[in-house]
């Protein structure tokens, strides 16, 4: 059993950055794919970022060039740094452990 816990969420300028974590209660070395989805007002859950154990990565066209996700086996946690942030950023930040587990969601909100 995993338990993830997202922080790092708040209220950002646009152009701001933030970094989101994600904890893991247990060890992530045996899990493959690590994910970051979002999901704004009104809107489905979208994949942001995902990253493999062995640290091949994919990003949605939208937050390319913008957001880095990385992975740190032995802190058990994974990151995403996000910058030159936009106000359609603005969600529900959540991670997500393959193959069944997620975090509670942290708030990103992007306004001036």
């Amino acid at each position: 059993q995993v338990q993830l816990v997202e922080s790092g969420g708040g209220l950002v300028q646009p152009g701001g950055s933030l970094r989101l974590s994600c904890a893991a209660s247990g060890s992530i070395f045996s899990i493959d794919l690590m994910i970051w989805y979002r999901q704004a007002p009104g809107k489905q859950r979208e994949l942001v970022a995902g990253i493999t154990r062995s640290g091949s990565t994919n990003y949605a066209e939208a937050v390319k060039g913008r957001f880095t996700i990385a992975r740190d086996n032995a802190k058990n946690t994974v990151y995403l740094q996000m910058n030159s942030l936009k106000p359609e950023d603005t969600a529900v930040y959540y991670c997500f452990a393959d193959p069944r587990y997620w975090g509670q969601g942290t708030q990103v909100t992007v306004s001036s």
